[in-house]
């Protein structure tokens, strides 16, 4: 129904394992990794465990949907409560082994024709067990010396076990476990994901079902829906079956919070209010009109705001190039000062800087020496006015180029 409503092309969020729909989060992105370097090692057995409905199987099939079948056959067991003997006979079935009228021993021998059979023709075999939490410890014996099939120094049969985080402590602290824990040449374990990979979770997999943006979902329905499920990826599916079913019924456009949580109080059978505000019930054409309006409003305040601060940092050089300018011109000030000081000032400060010396009382006053000392001064003070006059002109130009410059960055 919610498929139709919102036109999407399928169901993005079905509970059954879909490698299409395989969402590539942190932790599926270091299992996958693991697996890759098992495949390339080509013997042993690699371990995947992880909480109920963390994507182990979803993993495994991916991986299984890119690999070249033409260089591995695989078989996969998904009822795994088995004793030794139910194992040999379930894996020879899985690889299409007919074990009618034989016992484990002629079974053995079966499975053994078929794996050399196979590398023959250049195929190496893998077998996945799910659900491995369930077997028994015989069963896991058997698989071991299934293990111990080889072709010269090359193993015939290579093993997954996916399981829940008890048969992670199974493997690690089982004392009749001791030969199998040392053939692990690989092993991970699924985290739920974090917070922040729910939105892309969401996203991807209603983008897989042609999804164009109807429904919306605002930002507070991501931590809505991360708080109920922990980011545990089919506890979101099943949430998220809910949420879409709910905003069909009600003809909603626009996922929010509000919304999620009364889904969760239904599913745990609790009396819920909602009432949906009018934007989550407009058209998808007023919506799409909505969000285009909404976003010329913010590229307009976007604009404003560059424009007042580039008033604001033209302003500022101009007060700083201005300050420059009055400081470098008070020094230029202090320097021609100093040198304008009259004769008489300067003769003073000549006399009381000489050492002291005996009066000559009888010593005629030399005109002709004044007369060339404050010649002298002078051609000195008309020098410093003019150097005067030439740095005021040079400072004035640099500012007027800060004050250009400032303008043209602005």
């Amino acid at each position: 129904m919610y498929d139709q409503f919102y036109q999407l092309n399928g169901r993005p969020f079905q509970l059954t394992p879909d490698p299409e729909f395989y969402f590539e989060s942190v932790t599926h992105r270091k299992a996958l990794s693991y697996l890759g370097y098992g495949l390339a090692q080509g013997e042993g057995f690699i371990v995947i465990t992880g909480d109920v409905g963390a994507g182990k199987t979803t993993l495994v099939s991916h991986l299984m949907a890119s690999i070249d079948r033409q260089r591995l056959t695989a078989a996969t067991i998904v009822t795994s409560q088995l004793d030794g003997h139910d194992m040999v006979q379930m894996a020879a079935e899985c690889f299409g082994i007919s074990t009618q009228n034989k016992d484990k021993a002629a079974t053995l021998k079966e499975i053994e024709l078929f794996l050399h059979e196979e590398a023959r023709h250049g195929r190496r075999c893998l077998l996945i067990v799910d659900e491995a939490q369930n077997l028994q410890i015989s069963a896991l014996e058997e698989l071991r010396m299934l293990s111990n099939f080889q072709l010269g120094s090359s193993a015939l049969l290579q093993i997954f076990l996916l399981g829940q985080p008890e048969f992670r402590d199974l493997i690690k602290n089982s004392a009749q476990l001791e030969q199998l824990r040392q053939r692990v040449i690989a092993n991970h374990h699924l985290d739920p994901m974090d917070s922040d990979e729910v939105r892309p979770y969401i996203e991807y997999r209603l983008s897989q079902a042609g999804w164009a943006g109807n429904p919306s979902f605002e930002q507070d329905s991501f931590a809505a829906i991360y708080d109920e499920t922990n980011g545990v990826p089919r506890k979101i599916n099943a949430l998220m079956q809910r949420v879409l079913l709910m905003g069909a019924v009600e003809e909603l456009h626009v996922i929010d919070a509000n919304l999620v949580r009364a889904v969760v109080a239904d599913m745990a059978g609790q009396p819920f209010e909602y009432e949906a505000p009018m934007s989550a019930k407009a058209s998808a054409d007023e919506l799409a009109a909505m969000h285009q309006s909404s976003m010329q409003n913010e590229h307009h305040d976007i604009e404003m705001a560059q424009m007042a601060e580039a008033e604001e940092a033209e302003a500022e050089i101009e007060v700083e190039a201005k300050i420059e300018a009055e400081a470098e011109i008070e020094e230029v000030n202090q320097v021609v000062a100093e040198k304008s000081k009259p004769a008489e000032e300067i003769m003073a400060a000549q006399i009381l800087d000489a050492p002291a010396t005996p009066p000559i009382v009888s010593a005629p006053i030399d005109h002709a020496r004044f007369d060339a000392i404050e010649k002298k001064l002078a051609e000195q003070d008309a020098l410093l006015r003019q150097l005067m006059v030439a740095m005021t002109d040079l400072l004035d130009k640099d500012y007027q180029e800060n004050l250009s410059r400032a303008h043209r960055a602005a």
